[in-house]
């Protein structure tokens, strides 16, 4: 007897392929039916990040992610910026015009903009769609180190602006309007180079580090008289963290605690705390915004301290040295949570947009390392 043929239209499935049917629901990336009425479904696979990025040739000094996630920007001392589709790691872009190595990018929170700084002295806009040049910002006379967009155009001196801050081996913090380029406020000649800055979420708040001056007095120590019998105790060295208040941009508070230079400055998602990292103490410090004072000390770690980071989420803290420690710190108790030992020297990381991963910027070979927390170091 001949098996009776069942007749299926143009898009059926069969009943024993039939996913509503699947015990346990269905695996995978639901993305849309193809015709109402049927029951067929397009599933994307999960996009694996790779495990390197290559293209740079010389060192990465600065990795940072867009903020929808989905591109990655680098900045290489070979004067390039490049630009990476993610989670695919595919070079989409190279932005070129610098003249000198680039040490810092920045997404303008639009995400149709990047900042750049570099040894040129100049910071460099660029539109992402098309990758060319915006315009050029000059007036440091040194090394860019450091550049940040406030967020939200929340700053309270300019409601409704979004700016600029960068920091430089020239020793000057200035505040820039990226829509003409001109300067909006030069905050005065600090002791040496300012590595990092940064401004808070709620935007009321602008922090600096870098290199303190030996032995000179802290802001706002109270120096002794002429008067005074007792023999003068020796000044307090200047801190290399300052907050500064960016509704007059005058310096609010002097953060001491650090030994040398401090290489980097993030704020906790609610704007109350201040991470800080020590290069040449090798440990990390958590401030309280309102007072100044210190609320947690991290490490030390087993080498100096170049890069900091903190997850999308607000929940985790990572650390990069010198001799490649990476370093996830529990803020609950102020103890590393996992670590892995990477074989070169780096220079940079952050989290991906998922935070399962660290992407980290290295000198020879001059590549970008994405390692997997689940998959690789130590979990304590």
């Amino acid at each position: 007897m001949r098996k009776k043929q069942v007749r299926l239209d143009e898009d059926d499935l069969r009943p024993e392929y039939d996913l509503s049917k699947l015990n346990g629901g269905v695996r995978g990336k639901y993305l849309e039916r193809y015709r109402a009425g049927t029951n067929l479904a397009l599933f994307a696979p999960d996009v694996q990040a790779p495990l390197e990025l290559k293209g740079h040739t010389a060192l990465i000094y600065h990795v940072v992610f867009s903020p929808d996630g989905k591109l990655l920007a680098t900045a290489g001392f070979d004067n390039l910026i490049k630009l990476w589709e993610w989670p695919s790691g595919k070079e989409v872009r190279t932005l070129t015009g610098h003249i000198g190595p680039v040490y810092c990018v920045a997404f303008h929170p639009n995400g149709t903009t990047l900042a750049s700084g570099s040894l040129d002295k100049t910071i460099r806009l660029w539109n992402l769609a098309d990758g060319k040049l915006i315009r050029e910002i000059k007036g440091h006379t040194d090394i860019v180190d450091s550049i940040a967009f406030n967020q939200a155009s929340r700053v309270a001196s300019a409601p409704g602006a979004v700016l600029l801050a960068s920091g430089s081996s020239d020793k000057s913090i200035r505040i820039w309007n990226p829509d003409d380029g001109k300067e909006v406020k030069n905050l005065g000649m600090q002791p040496g180079t300012v590595y990092s800055v940064a401004f808070s979420p709620d935007g009321k708040w602008l922090a600096s580090a870098g290199v303190p001056e030996p032995g000179s007095p802290a802001a706002g120590a109270n120096q002794p008289k002429p008067s005074d019998k007792k023999p003068a105790a020796p000044p307090a060295p200047a801190s290399g963290v300052k907050l500064w208040d960016t509704s007059n941009w005058k310096e609010s508070k002097s953060l001491q605690g650090h030994e040398g230079p401090v290489t980097g400055v993030l704020f906790t998602q609610d704007s109350t705390g201040l991470f800080s990292i020590g290069m040449m103490d090798r440990t990390v410090r958590l401030w309280k915004v309102a007072d100044g004072k210190e609320t947690k000390k991290m490490g030390p770690t087993p080498d100096d301290l170049y890069g900091l980071a903190l997850s999308r989420d607000g929940k985790s803290l990572a650390t990069c040295g010198y001799g490649g420690h990476l370093i996830v710190w529990s803020l609950t108790d102020g103890k590393p949570a996992w670590s892995h030992k990477l074989p070169y020297v780096t220079y940079c990381l952050a989290f991906t947009p998922d935070g399962k991963s660290l992407v980290t910027g290295h000198d020879k070979p001059y590549v970008c390392l994405i390692t997997s927390l689940s998959m690789h170091g130590n979990a304590k």
